[in-house]
C-alpha cells in the first residue's frame, strides 16, 4: 500500500497557485489512471480517493485540506490509520530552489525550508519518505519574497512548461509505483 500526498492551499483562492503544484500533480496522476474523484474525509481534513494500480498495490491519494504549514496532521492521521510504514510515502511539492519544469525525487531529506513538508516531517518525527519535488523557480533566479512569490498564480508563459510539468510529475510517480524508486530517481533526477 502507497499513501501518495500532494500538497497545496485548500480554496479557490490558492487552486491555481505555484504552492498548489502539489494538487495540480495528483490530480493529473488520478485522472490519467481512473482513479474516483476525490471525496472530503473530515476523519483525516484531507481530499481522500482510493484504488488498486496495475491490479497489485492499494493506493491512497490525498490532498490536505489544512493549510500548507499545518498538512502533517493529516498525513500523520492517514498514516495511523493505514498503518503505513512512511517508506510507503510519498509527497509531492513545489521547490522553489529547482527551476520550472525541473523535478527531483528524492528520499530521507530535510525539508530545504519548505513548510507543509517541515510539518510533515515533524508530525512524524522523521524524513524517511520518498519526495517529488517540482520546480518553480523562474529564470530570473529566485525572487527576494518566495513567501508571496508561491502564492501567486503562474503566468501565460508558465503555463506550457506548467502543463509539462505536472504530466513529468504524474509519470514519475508511476515510475516510481512500476519500478521502483532507483529506476525512478536514474529517469527523472537529469
Amino acid at each position: 500500500m502507497f499513501l501518495i500526498v500532494g500538497l497545496g492551499n485548500p480554496g479557490k483562492k490558492y487552486k491555481n497557485t505555484r504552492h498548489n503544484l502539489g494538487f495540480l500533480a495528483i490530480d493529473k496522476f488520478r485522472k490519467s489512471n481512473d482513479f474516483p474523484g476525490f471525496k472530503l474525509s473530515k476523519e483525516f481534513n484531507a481530499l481522500i480517493s482510493e484504488d488498486v494500480f496495475n491490479n497489485e498495490k492499494k493506493i491512497i491519494l490525498a490532498k490536505p485540506q489544512t493549510f500548507m504549514n499545518e498538512s502533517g496532521q493529516a498525513v500523520k492521521a492517514l498514516t495511523i490509520n493505514y498503518k503505513l510504514k512512511t517508506k510507503n510515502l510519498i509527497v509531492i511539492h513545489d521547490d522553489i530552489d529547482l527551476p520550472l519544469g525541473k523535478i527531483r525525487i528524492s528520499k530521507a531529506r530535510g525539508s530545504a525550508g519548505h513548510k507543509g513538508v517541515e510539518s510533515i516531517i515533524k508530525k512524524l518525527s522523521t524524513k524517511n519518505f520518498i519526495r517529488i519535488r517540482a520546480g518553480i523557480q523562474p529564470k530570473e533566479g529566485k525572487p527576494e519574497n518566495t513567501e508571496k512569490f508561491v502564492l501567486q498564480e503562474f503566468n501565460r508563459k508558465e503555463k506550457k512548461i506548467l502543463k509539462e510539468l505536472i504530466k513529468k510529475t504524474s509519470q514519475a510517480l508511476k515510475t516510481i509505483l512500476v519500478k521502483g524508486l532507483d529506476k525512478a530517481m536514474a529517469e527523472f533526477n537529469i
